[in-house]
């Protein structure tokens, strides 16, 4: 079994991206060409003469800065004027790419957000905003009246990651700002958190000793009265002067939308557009703000009965741009997510029963973007298309059956693809909006992921519990897998509805990290996308809207499990268990208590148990305007006499974002009913369990082995810590 434990490990994210070789690319683009970083190596490549080279002699710049040129210190470069700049051993250096000489100088502070031209920074200091020239060092106060409940270019405390940060030894964050295109302005927000409701949490074991230490934060609830507002300020740093909005304060509820994108400059900096919301969630509007007087305009507004929103996925940038010809619109009001374009007149650019999930490139000719819902065999793989601003002349520019993650160059001339599936490693070329290849750049080498035993997960459509709609999934055979053997089987949920549990391509992502590493411990894995999680119809996704109490339909994994298991028999359905973390943790009790004959073993991780008691923006998003008796439906403490099964419930002592107490409920309610369940608080632990993790994942995986499998786990075996990089957060 200690074997199984070695090979897990290798598999969790930090481990695995050593793996696969070539398999990604994040290219930075300048004037239409790029850098990206492949094996230790900087490649510059120029897509308009179909060339890719060293983007600098890399065993001189390591001799010149008494380097190792198979390991350089730095992972990201800049390339500018004849020079390469990176920041390396606490300091910046700018070698010439002539001579190889370089000088040294003092990098930005973390805390600081650095303009566009690189002269200029802005930071926070107290509750205010100042402006340091970062050529003579010299510092002044862009704002001075910043209070602790009206701070200048801060998130609300809610959505703060003040406990990680501590954990860090980190001090502030950087500023929630955005720079003008031209470095002459910057715009941010003074937010106003009087009158919000405190949330405490209590540090029982403080790295010092002593008496435990009470933090207290300002945290809105769904249903609360009061929720933080920003008023836009935009800052001339030539002059000094401040612009205040005169449109109405934004609705803040967890993060600012400086940081969800939801604001950004025109491309000439004369005008900022920002997306607003009220509070049901259900109008949504694109403004234009005028930053040399303030005023402020509708450009856009659309209402629904349920959310409106500026695309399904809430972490990614919203599907609107603003162009000469009017504005890119996303709506899904003929049940399909689509572009309009708003003119001189309304016209639907794109229409059928497929969605559009990025808008990549605009101009005069059209609109190019990608589409999920084309490929027959899969609704979530991406295409690449093109539509005119008629909306004639739809095409696709990719045609094949695999999905597409695309970088677009600076100047909108040719875009980087990544093209793969789940079980298909990605091949990476630059292409021209014809299509065309213009350079190959990878091609993702895998046999270090097969040696250990690996084996590309299984693509699986079955049928939901209502016998008619198709669903979609991943399914991880277990590495010493025997079609003769019997297999217990895991599912691993993420019931969103902000997101996919499953990624189309074939970076698994961190959930899916987790999910290989158990398929090593001798587990058959399933994760699935029920009803009411994005990426398809509007109706597919409101199947959860008023109804968090499915925790993404967990009719239909059931359902799924029954029919994988009836042409794989290989699958044991008296052995199923459940884990997940976040809104995962609170699908795997759910689970438990609504499926007791189903699931026998689970492992709940800092569960958003009762959504009456955690951020106000989810619960009102995706479950609707506060409703007592509505929201009392979602709570899994109303379920706890239903508990047959082996649970370990795991939380942060510290998880400021799904506080600790919305488990410490649930384990009231189980104590209540005399059941019996295990119980780990991790003392100083946030919500990602950074620098717990190692222990918390070992604990999940003995929990899995012992009760499924059967067996003991190996005596003594420990994870190394696991290395904080914020990567391991894009799931």
């Amino acid at each position: 079994m200690i074997d199984r434990y070695r090979t897990a490990e290798r598999l969790l994210g930090h481990h695995r991206s050593g793996l696969v070789r070539g398999g990604k690319v994040k290219p930075a683009w300048r004037e239409g060409r790029f850098w990206y970083r492949s094996e230790g190596r900087f490649l510059l490549v120029d897509p308009r003469t179909g060339t890719k080279e060293p983007a600098f002699d890399h065993p001189r710049l390591a001799a010149a800065i008494g380097a190792d040129p198979g390991a350089l210190p730095f992972a990201h470069i800049t390339l500018d004027d004849g020079a390469v700049v990176f920041d390396a051993n606490g300091a910046r250096w700018r070698c010439s790419l002539d001579t190889y000489a370089c000088t040294r100088s003092e990098p930005p502070g973390p805390a600081d957000a650095v303009s566009p031209d690189a002269r200029r920074a802005v930071f926070v200091r107290g509750h205010d905003l100042w402006l340091r020239d970062l050529e003579t060092g010299q510092e002044s106060a862009l704002t001075g009246d910043g209070t602790e409940d009206q701070a200048y270019a801060v998130n609300p405390d809610s959505a703060s990651p003040r406990t990680l940060m501590r954990n860090l030894g980190m001090g502030a964050p950087p500023p929630v700002v955005l720079w003008s295109p031209d470095s002459r302005k910057v715009l941010a927000h003074r937010l106003d958190q009087r009158g919000v409701e405190l949330m405490h949490l209590l540090e029982s074991a403080p790295p010092g000793g002593g008496r435990p230490v009470l933090h207290s934060y300002r945290y809105a609830v769904a249903g609360d009265e009061v929720v933080p507002r920003a008023e836009l300020v935009v800052f001339d740093v030539e002059t000094g002067t401040a612009v205040p909005s005169k449109g109405d304060p934004l609705l803040v509820p967890y993060l600012s939308p400086i940081t969800l994108r939801r604001v950004w400059w025109a491309e000439d900096g004369s005008a900022v557009h920002y997306l607003e919301h009220t509070r049901d969630m259900r109008t949504l509007r694109l403004c234009v703000l005028d930053p040399e007087t303030g005023e402020t305009r509708t450009l856009v507004e659309e209402s629904g009965p349920t959310r409106v929103e500026a695309t399904q996925q809430f972490a990614d940038r919203p599907i609107v741009k603003v162009i000469p010809e009017g504005v890119l619109w996303y709506s899904q009001r003929d049940g399909w997510g689509h572009l309009y374009l708003y003119g001189e007149r309304t016209v639907q650019l794109t229409r059928g029963e497929w969605a559009v999930q990025e808008i990549l490139h605009a101009d005069s000719s059209g609109v190019c973007f990608t589409a999920s819902g084309l490929v027959a065999d899969d609704p979530y793989r991406r295409q690449v298309c093109r539509v005119g601003l008629d909306g004639t002349g739809f095409a696709r520019i990719t045609d094949d059956d695999l999905d597409h993650s695309v970088s677009v160059a600076d100047d909108g001339s040719c875009f980087v693809d990544s093209a793969s599936a789940v079980d298909v490693p990605p091949v990476i070329t630059v292409r021209g909006w014809d299509g065309r290849v213009l350079v190959e750049l990878e091609r993702a080498d895998v046999s270090g992921l097969l040696a250990t035993g690996w084996r590309p997960p299984e693509r699986v459509r079955v049928k939901a519990a209502d016998g008619v709609t198709d669903l979609y999934g991943v399914l991880h055979p277990p590495h010493d897998l025997d079609p003769a053997g019997s297999y217990p089987v895991i599912d691993h949920p993420y019931p969103g509805p902000q997101t996919n549990r499953v990624r189309p391509g074939f970076d698994p992502g961190l959930y899916g990290y987790d999910a290989e590493a158990v398929a090593a411990l001798g587990f058959a894995v399933l994760a699935l996308d029920g009803r009411g999680t994005p990426g398809r119809s509007k109706a597919f996704h409101d199947a959860s809207y008023g109804a968090l109490e499915t925790a993404g339909h967990l009719d239909d994994h059931v359902a799924a499990l029954r029919q994988l298991a009836a042409t794989r028999p290989w699958l044991d359905l008296d052995r199923v268990g459940i884990f997940g973390r976040s809104g995962g943790g609170y699908a795997t009790v759910r689970a438990m208590l609504r499926h007791p004959d189903v699931y026998k073993v689970g492992v709940a991780e800092c569960g958003n148990h009762d959504q009456r008691l955690y951020h106000a923006l989810w619960g009102e998003s995706y479950e609707g305007p506060f409703d007592p008796e509505l929201y009392a439906r979602s709570a899994n403490g109303e379920l706890a006499d239903r508990l047959e099964g082996r649970l370990l419930l795991v939380h942060g002592e510290l998880d400021d974002n799904v506080t600790p107490h919305l488990t410490m409920r649930l384990v009231e309610r189980l104590i209540a009913a005399d059941k019996d369940f295990d119980l780990l608080i991790v003392p100083g632990a946030e919500h990602a369990f950074v620098g717990y993790e190692h222990y918390v994942t070992r604990r999940r995986w003995d929990h899995l082995v012992r009760h499924l499998l059967r067996v003991e786990p190996p005596a003594g075996f420990r994870l190394a810590p696991i290395p904080f990089t914020p990567e391991l957060f894009d799931v």
